[in-house]
């Protein structure tokens, strides 16, 4: 479920909050930790670059949780952020 009086929250944003800065890791260590380029892993605490299947599963690994977990972050926050400005109509059935 979508909140509807706020943006979602990047995941950038929970793997900064919720992990790194209470495990007193830098982005480094964890890029280095997960074999992945640094500049992935800053994008994404920069909510510059999304979460990627691959990615969601290196975390998930790292840091006890699901890829889920990630997956469903990255996918809340992009389907507010892409909500097309207009709607369509339904389609009916033709009788």
């Amino acid at each position: 479920m979508l909140p509807k009086n706020r943006h979602p929250t990047h995941p950038g944003e929970v793997l900064l909050e919720e992990f790194l800065l209470p495990l007193g890791l830098s982005q480094v260590e964890l890029a280095e930790h997960l074999e992945v380029p640094v500049q992935r892993i800053n994008e994404i605490v920069r909510g510059k670059r999304g979460v990627t299947p691959e990615t969601a599963w290196l975390l998930a690994q790292a840091l006890d949780t699901t890829p889920e977990f990630w997956i469903h972050l990255q996918a809340n926050h992009d389907l507010v952020a892409n909500h097309p400005p207009r709607s369509v109509p339904k389609i009916r059935r033709r009788d």
